[in-house]
């Protein structure tokens, strides 16, 4: 299994960078997670559109989801068409950017797999097991398995011991990480820091842990040193051009 980061952001795009988007590959099926902000143009670089064998999005905050709309003009208006594209997504995730075109310009394009956080499913080569995880709008964190190797990711997550859960004894953790040490109050429940990050995969006994969904303009370096304190693994940050191979 290989994870590419093809950006790292939260909320917007800092200049020169996208917001959340993970190409995940195992025998040679592409699974792309959360197509966010400034995505599709850094995915191009990696692979063509229609090479995508399916989508799956934790939850319908724009920097999670919106670049889906440029992903299946990529593929439904080209002179020969891509396949049609299976999303895998919360009920009514992607009703605002499903419906950013008439309703008869994509709808050959995709087949909207609609699932409940908790339900588990194949695809492709993977098993995704998903779990529902607090923040502000409903959010699936995910975790990937194949061939004796597991990927787990967190969407946007406050803290809870079912993170512990879901990450237990993964290969990676791929963990949103807004702050640095300390969340603001009125956000605390819905969002991580680095700190609580590097806590969570210290408890899981994860073997790697990479921090996204940085808040623009955070020095990566200090993510990485608060998330030190608490777990003494391989730490990277969320950027594009990190790879890694399970």
């Amino acid at each position: 299994m290989r994870l590419t980061v093809l950006g790292g952001c939260g909320a917007w795009p800092a200049a020169g960078q996208a917001c959340s988007g993970y190409l995940v590959e195992e025998a040679g099926y592409r699974l792309w997670i959360d197509p966010g902000y400034a995505i599709v143009p850094r995915l191009l670089m990696v692979v063509d559109a229609s090479a995508i064998d399916a989508v799956l999005v934790t939850h319908g905050h724009p920097d999670h989801c919106a670049d889906l709309n440029p992903l299946l003009r990529a593929r439904a208006l080209p002179d020969v068409a891509a396949s049609r594209l299976p999303i895998y997504a919360l009920p009514g995730a992607l009703d605002a950017v499903l419906h950013l075109d008439g309703p008869k310009m994509l709808a050959a394009a995709y087949s909207l797999c609609e699932f409940t956080a908790g339900n588990s499913f194949e695809l492709g080569p993977f098993r995704v097991d998903t779990c529902s995880l607090p923040h502000y709008v409903p959010n699936a964190g995910v975790r990937l398995s194949a061939s004796g190797r597991t990927l787990v990711y967190t969407g946007d997550s406050g803290p809870t011991s079912d993170l512990v859960r879901l990450a237990s004894a993964a290969d990676l953790l791929l963990a949103e990480a807004t702050y640095v040490d300390d969340v603001p109050a009125a956000e605390a429940r819905y969002l991580s820091s680095a700190r609580d990050s590097g806590g969570v995969a210290s408890e899981a006994q994860v073997g790697h842990l990479i921090l996204t969904h940085l808040w623009p303009g955070t020095d990566p370096e200090a993510a990485r040193a608060s998330a030190q304190r608490a777990f003494a693994g391989p730490i990277d940050v969320a950027r594009l051009g990190v790879v890694a191979d399970l």
